[in-house]
């Protein structure tokens, strides 16, 4: 399944299941459905979603409007150095760099996450606003302790993510927490797409374009850590609960590591796309005092 959450006029966002260009409006067909996609997994009700969808009545995708699947998870994680690439471009930009041995984890606060085509602000505070094109993944249910190999069982599904980075508040903080968490800095979507959908997601191809100009263009077969490897670190030290989002870290092309540096403004438009998931579009607008 493709599921998204989608709004009609001005009426709250609710769960839709994705069919070809239309969507399928589970919840008007049965109100006794979650109205949420982060419910439905709470609830374990992806399967009487699915059901209801067979015969739900559907509705253009182009008449809707499309918010981000999860909008208030417990945690919104992200994974730093995660590209063999980008450790050598990291290396070839700062000679003395030296990739870290472990997994470096960072909060993005859930504050920052907005819709797969809501606009992204260009903050008061800074000039140094960059894009950095990612796959990420929801978990499914409950879980500790969880190996590798059982990994890809707690997996919901997966999505696009901008992890969207102030650079020199980045910088500043050891962290990064506060360059990677300013309102409207975590884009997600256009939809979750469910496992069975993809045959592997450790050879996907992901791009990102400003302004119609490619800027990243990798596979996620280049990882150093596995979406996998991910779940069974993490799960060593906390809790993984429905609805948390698990960003995978990006690769070369980011604005900042240009030459030169190319950095967002007001007027342009990052879009990000991944094989087999979709894509998201987002304007970049000045923030308003």
């Amino acid at each position: 399944m493709k599921l998204a959450m989608f709004r009609t006029g001005d009426e709250p966002a609710r769960i839709g299941v994705i069919d070809g260009d239309t969507v399928a409006d589970v919840t008007s067909f049965d109100r006794r459905l979650p109205t949420t996609i982060q419910a439905a997994l709470e609830e374990n009700a992806l399967g009487a979603v699915a059901t209801a969808a067979k015969r739900a009545p559907r509705l253009a995708l182009a008449s809707v409007r499309l918010a981000a699947p999860i909008t208030r998870p417990g945690k919104f994680l992200a994974l730093g150095i995660n590209y063999k690439a980008h450790v050598a471009e990291m290396k070839v930009r700062m000679p003395t760099f030296e990739p870290p041995a472990v997994q470096v984890w960072f909060n993005k606060q859930v504050t920052s996450i907005t819709g797969p085509h809501d606009p992204i602000q260009k903050p008061l505070v800074s000039d140094m606003l960059d894009y950095e094109g990612e796959l990420a993944f929801v978990i499914g249910r409950r879980c500790r302790h969880v190996s590798a190999a059982d990994a890809p069982g707690v997996v919901a599904g997966y999505l696009v993510c901008n992890d969207v980075s102030v650079r020199d508040w980045q910088m500043a903080s050891p962290t990064q927490t506060m360059g990677k968490s300013f309102d409207t800095h975590g884009p997600l979507g256009p939809w979750l797409v469910t496992p069975d959908e993809l045959d592997d997601v450790q050879k996907l191809r992901v791009r990102t374009w400003v302004n119609d100009e490619l800027r990243q263009d990798y596979s996620t077969a280049d990882m150093v850590y596995t979406c996998a490897q991910m779940i069974e670190h993490l799960s060593k030290a906390m809790t993984l609960e429905p609805g948390d989002v698990i960003t995978t870290g990006t690769s070369v092309g980011n604005g900042v590591l240009r030459d030169p540096p190319s950095l967002l403004k007001a007027g342009d438009r990052v879009c990000i796309e991944i094989e087999g998931i979709g894509r998201i579009d987002n304007p970049v607008v000045d923030e308003k005092a």
